[in-house]
């Protein structure tokens, strides 16, 4: 309603001007010379307050076009932050479900393959030597001749050779088994380095492109907000050289941040 009722007022304050100045000029015309000057006083009073009332109106709606430029960029930015906070999220957490599946995927192959390496590395059981198979020979026929002390020292003496060829059975098969989880282990410890270091590509490559996109946001304020000062300033210096004449012209708000949207939606 204000904005409808601007141009009437105008109109009004206008027409009463003029029959203000036909007023002076009949007063000047019949030699009415008292009466003419105060109509002249009151023309320039009129006139002064008319100005100073556009020029206040014409700030005003200028303060109002800046802050509705100032607003739309905020609100944009606001909404590239939104956008661009979930993307972030979303792909953190798509990040960590990969890192998860491959994780358990590695953890499942890792018992299936040790189960595999303890049934089938070789040697599955230890090879006794020589000496100790004639042994226990020995000391089966002692044993069968009723020679029991010297069955006794021989088992001993057999024993001893069995548990030293065990422990260096089982040392060297512990040691091929180890070497060969080594080595699987480094494997899916490359597969996993594989994944992080395309993950960390994604993250950069998403940062960047966060970084780029602001920047045109910014840019396109910057342009938006340079634009709109100087049409500003142009309708200001119009007004103040034709003060009588300038009527009120609304600033052209162009391309506003807010109207181009981010690109960043997806």
């Amino acid at each position: 309603m204000a904005s409808m009722a601007a141009p009437a007022e105008e109109a009004q304050i206008q027409d009463f001007l003029e029959v203000l100045e036909k007023h002076r000029t009949e007063c000047e015309r019949l030699g009415k010379y008292e009466e003419a000057e105060l109509a002249k006083t009151r023309l320039d009073q009129l006139r002064m307050h008319e100005e100073n009332r556009r020029r206040e109106e014409l700030r005003s709606q200028q303060l109002a076009e800046r802050l509705g430029v100032e607003e739309a960029h905020m609100k944009e930015l606001q909404e590239f932050n939104e956008i661009w906070d979930k993307k972030v999220a979303d792909f953190e957490s798509h990040a960590g479900n990969l890192q998860n599946t491959l994780g358990s995927r590695h953890k499942q192959e890792h018992m299936s393959f040790m189960d595999k390496v303890k049934k089938e590395t070789t040697p599955r059981t230890p090879r006794w030597s020589r000496e100790l198979l004639n042994l226990r020979k020995i000391q089966d026929t002692l044993a069968k001749q009723k020679k029991y002390s010297e069955a006794q020292k021989t088992k001993q003496q057999a024993d001893q050779i069995e548990i030293k060829e065990h422990a260096a059975w089982k040392a060297k098969r512990d040691a091929k088994i180890a070497a060969l989880e080594d080595q699987f282990l480094r494997k899916q410890a490359l597969e996993m380095h594989g994944l992080l270091k395309r993950i960390q590509s994604g993250r950069e490559e998403q940062k960047h492109a966060r970084k780029t996109e602001l920047e045109r946001l910014l840019q396109r304020y910057h342009n938006v907000k340079t634009q709109l000062e100087s049409q500003q300033t142009i309708i200001r210096q119009r007004a103040e050289k034709f003060p009588a004449t300038a009527g009120f012209e609304r600033t052209s708000t162009m391309s506003r941040p807010g109207t181009a949207r981010t690109s960043g939606r997806g």
